[in-house]
């Protein structure tokens, strides 16, 4: 009797004892679940929270589209900066008579948020490379030009340019700049775009100008290529000049530009050419 009592005592030890074990177990086993799940990555409604790398806008792209190979300083902007409309500084002066063909603008010399060209025409005869209808315009002098120009360099030496961004309107220019703003920060913005009314794209003159070895797209090393130093020769054969030359960021108020090409008539461009000045500083010695 006393046995079986005692066969029983220990019988109900281990059933207790293995529950226990068993009990453990599962706790162990939940326990290492929950945190398996705990170090999942985050899903794509939670995000990562990196710190933003800086990058160089990609024009347009188009400013001045700027592009991929102008020079790229890390600024450490903060790409969450709100966009705002560009203030007006008092050095600023207004652009008396924005149609003409030697107009000077830039960061000191603004375009009124009306100015529209009369004579913009679509650039047809000539490979393009965004559907834009806007950006592809230019004047109707500058258009004519550009389409000799791009007929010359075929003749003379079998390459194809393309035109890449024309005219822009004082909105565009607005929505663009404060696009880079939102992106990149304001100083950034300012280095690699124009804030709307100091943009050349407004006045209808000035272009921006690609190739296939460029994969169409604005880069500074466009001025590398066969296509770019044939540009940077021959424009103002056809009243052309490369509005923002390398080593000129301080006068120009822009980075190194190969692509952005700038009407002024025959004359004048040849002058500017022959010079080796900027535009800012031939004006100002003349």
């Amino acid at each position: 009797m006393k046995n079986t009592k005692k066969y029983k005592k220990r019988r109900l030890f281990i059933t207790m004892a293995a529950m226990v074990l068993i009990l453990v177990a599962v706790v162990i086993y939940v326990e290492g679940r929950l945190k398996d799940e705990t170090e999942l990555p985050p899903t794509a409604e939670e995000p990562v929270n990196e710190e933003p790398v800086e990058e160089v806008p990609d024009i347009e792209n188009p400013v001045d589209e700027v592009p991929g190979g102008e020079n790229k300083d890390n600024e450490n902007e903060n790409p969450a900066e709100k966009p705002q409309e560009p203030s007006t500084p008092v050095d600023i002066n207004m652009v008396e008579d924005p149609a003409a063909i030697d107009a000077l603008v830039n960061k000191k010399n603004n375009l009124s948020s009306t100015y529209v060209p009369e004579d913009l025409v679509k650039l047809e005869g000539i490979p393009t490379v965004l559907e834009n209808p806007e950006i592809n315009q230019l004047r109707e002098t500058a258009y004519i030009a550009l389409k000799d120009m791009f007929q010359a360099a075929a003749d003379e030496e079998g390459y194809e340019l393309h035109a890449r961004s024309g005219y822009r309107s004082y909105g565009t220019q607005r929505d663009l700049y404060n696009s880079y703003v939102k992106n990149h920060g304001q100083a950034a913005a300012d280095k690699y775009s124009a804030k709307p009314g100091q943009s050349e794209h407004q006045t209808g003159l000035s272009m921006d100008i690609t190739c296939a070895a460029m994969n169409f797209q604005l880069d500074d090393t466009f001025g590398n290529t066969d296509e770019g130093k044939w540009v940077s020769e021959n424009a103002h054969r056809f009243g052309f000049i490369v509005r923002y030359p390398k080593g000129k960021e301080d006068i120009t108020g822009y980075f190194y530009e190969p692509w952005h090409i700038r009407y002024l008539g025959v004359e004048l461009a040849t002058k500017v050419y022959e010079s080796g000045l900027t535009l800012e500083e031939f004006m100002e010695s003349n």
